[in-house]
């Protein structure tokens, strides 16, 4: 693998992967939390619209550029991030580069291509409000993070979005979409020097005279909820806790606990963080939760322990879907399984066991191109760097019990812990 910075700023990584299929994609350092002065929700309208034209393409050429090529285009919107992204055979990974920055730099947000896309958006929100499990999640996270900027919905409202303009769309790209908060990533049966110099003419084709900065990698502070002092430092729960249950009429009650967790620049405890919550509640059959509440009792369909890092801090919540009269029942359980992982350290063969199935997962998942290429790009916006397979490897196996139940300790602490319930 190979990964630098080119003139204008613009981070790249690229690797070598012998597949005939070639992945590509652009991430931008720009997402949900970024939108300030702006409608809600327009970091994700500007995802949809950028498709809408260029001062080169039509909206329909645009849709069919790739895929008359057998290829994808694609790209979506998470808090921090925009990411545009084609797979495509590896004949035409240039032309899918070509096109992912065309697409950034130089969309016009056509009026009648954007009254037509507000319509497909407001579908999307009602949507996932008609999805109990997507929408507490949302809600959860808005309550969690009260008064900062990712307490935001990444669709926004149907009411902001309605008054998002083609001249608000334009300056947000203007201003976000930026080579120094861009990150290039190529995974194809490539060779990687070559592919060094195309990235480098891309930068130089769609940002001419453009000299970039040194972008800090810093995390920004979170006001109020923790308490830091520089990177690895460490966090504090929120003392905004909430306990609430709304009635949604729902036929299957959902229910989401949790708390705020490391950021990613909290190493020693986000890895430990990601270990935790693979054991407690990851998507093997035999994780703590999945073999309790469903293998063994049949209470829930599904559960899980999800941990979501961010910049400046991180969110760690438990979410299952069950019957009424089996919300108890599942909180008990969870409740004595949180206090065994607080209360003990986890036996040399079960820490073993779980760090060897975790290492499993993590190569099984790498090994699909799409997924290390828009890892690669996180990667490069947040560190600077690409880490290797072989880094992320030790830094599992490095982990200690002790590291593990702090990590329980401070997470599920019973006076800051968070719950939201749909009925």
């Amino acid at each position: 693998m190979k990964y630098g910075k080119t003139d204008c700023g613009l981070q790249y990584a690229v690797k070598k992967s012998g597949k005939t299929v070639a992945y590509c994609a652009l991430s931008i350092k720009c997402g949900t939390r970024d939108e300030a002065g702006y409608r809600p929700g327009i970091a994700h309208f500007t995802e949809h619209t950028i498709f809408k034209g260029t001062e080169k393409k039509s909206a329909p050429v645009i849709n069919g550029y790739l895929d008359r090529l057998g290829g994808e285009l694609n790209a979506y919107t998470t808090k921090e991030e925009i990411v545009l992204h084609a797979t495509v055979l590896r004949e035409d990974l240039k032309k899918a580069a070509d096109l992912l920055f065309e697409l950034a730099t130089s969309a016009t947000f056509p009026e009648e291509e954007i009254d037509i896309e507000k319509g497909v958006v407001a579908d999307e929100i009602n949507s996932c409000k008609d999805s109990p499990a997507e929408d507490i999640y949302d809600k959860f996270e808005e309550m969690l993070f009260a008064g900062h900027p990712l307490a935001s919905p990444i669709l926004g409202t149907v009411a902001s979005v309605k008054k998002i303009r083609r001249n608000d769309l334009a300056a947000f790209v203007k201003e976000k979409f930026v080579p120094e908060k861009m990150a290039f990533t190529v995974v194809a049966d490539i060779d990687e020097d070559r592919m060094e110099k195309f990235v480098a003419g891309l930068a130089g084709k769609w940002f001419p005279g453009a000299s970039g900065y040194e972008e800090s990698c810093q995390e920004p502070a979170f006001p109020g909820n923790t308490v830091r002092s520089g990177k690895a430092a460490g966090f504090r729960p929120s003392p905004a806790r909430f306990d609430k249950t709304v009635n949604k009429k729902n036929h299957q009650l959902n229910c989401v606990i949790g708390n705020l967790a490391p950021s990613l620049y909290d190493e020693r405890e986000r890895i430990a963080t990601i270990l935790l919550c693979n054991i407690l509640g990851g998507p093997a059959s035999n994780s703590i939760l999945n073999y309790r509440l469903r293998e063994k009792n049949g209470w829930v369909y599904g559960v899980e322990c999800t941990y979501t890092q961010y910049s400046d801090c991180g969110i760690v919540a438990i979410c299952l879907g069950c019957d009424r009269e089996n919300l108890d029942n599942c909180y008990k359980v969870i409740d004595t399984e949180i206090r065994r992982l607080q209360s003990g350290l986890l036996p040399p063969s079960k820490l073993a066991a779980a760090k060897k199935q975790f290492l499993g997962q993590m190569a099984i998942c790498s090994d699909n191109g799409e997924t290390q290429c828009l890892a690669m790009g996180k990667s490069l916006l947040a560190y600077g760097k690409v880490l290797s397979d072989e880094d992320s490897k030790k830094k599992i196996e490095n982990v200690s019990a002790e590291e593990i139940r702090d990590a329980a300790m401070k997470i599920f602490d019973r006076d800051s812990l968070c719950r939201l319930v749909f009925l």
